[in-house]
């Protein structure tokens, strides 16, 4: 008796033994699997054109599969926000714990939020292009990523200056707003200007300003 149906039966459905296999992935790798596959559609479409059945098919699942992690596509852009606004500050607070040298520290707050925007995965794009701003949610996180990053700068300005805190932190949040808004400026110039230079630009401002209050004793 000829095997070839059973061959043919085999291989007809190698699409079955991909979904088996994916579905043996532990939970951590598939849900980090399907925020980069959602973030590269949000990123591309925006949040309003983007569909659950894009996301899906960008991260080689089933609808199912993806609504098992995620409720909906408003769950999975909040996750996916949250992810980013955590990297920009743990990003921020990391170039400040470098050094003690307060305008080198400047110069490294600046650069973060460059390297932050300069990435080529576009994830900037969430949080401070989302064409959500005004989703309570969404404006939620945003500005808390905003505090965070301002908080952590005016730590350190404070207990430099010995400014009151609301001070300290009205000029913090000058200074990574600056940071924020020039650094798309320049990526929208197409980079004319060598990052380093740009950011050297910025920081050389912002610390001119800064450094002029005199230092706590």
């Amino acid at each position: 008796m000829s095997t070839e149906p059973l061959t043919n039966g085999a291989a007809a459905h190698p699409a079955d033994g991909e979904r088996a296999t994916a579905a043996r992935l532990p939970r951590r790798v598939r849900r980090a699997q399907l925020l980069q596959a959602a973030r590269e559609v949000f990123v591309a479409q925006g949040y309003h054109a983007a569909a659950m059945d894009d996301i899906a098919e960008r991260a080689g699942v089933s609808k199912p599969v993806l609504y098992q992690h995620f409720p909906g596509k408003m769950e999975l852009y909040l996750a996916l926000l949250e992810t980013h606004t955590t990297d920009l500050v743990d990003q921020v607070k990391r170039s400040l714990a470098t050094t003690t040298d307060n305008k080198v520290r400047v110069h490294r707050a600046v650069e973060a939020y460059y390297e932050f925007v300069d990435n080529e995965d576009g994830a900037f794009r969430l949080v401070f292009e989302t064409d959500l701003g005004n989703d309570p949610a969404v404006r939620g996180l945003v500005d808390r990523g905003n505090r965070e990053c301002a908080q952590a700068i005016a730590d350190t300005i404070a207990a430099d200056t010995g400014l009151p805190r609301e001070h300290a932190e009205l000029l913090a949040t000058g200074l990574i707003g600056s940071a924020q808004v020039s650094a798309r400026y320049w990526l929208t110039t197409d980079r004319k200007v060598p990052m380093g230079e740009a950011i050297e630009l910025v920081a050389a401002v912002s610390w001119r300003g800064i450094s002029g209050f005199p230092r706590h004793l």
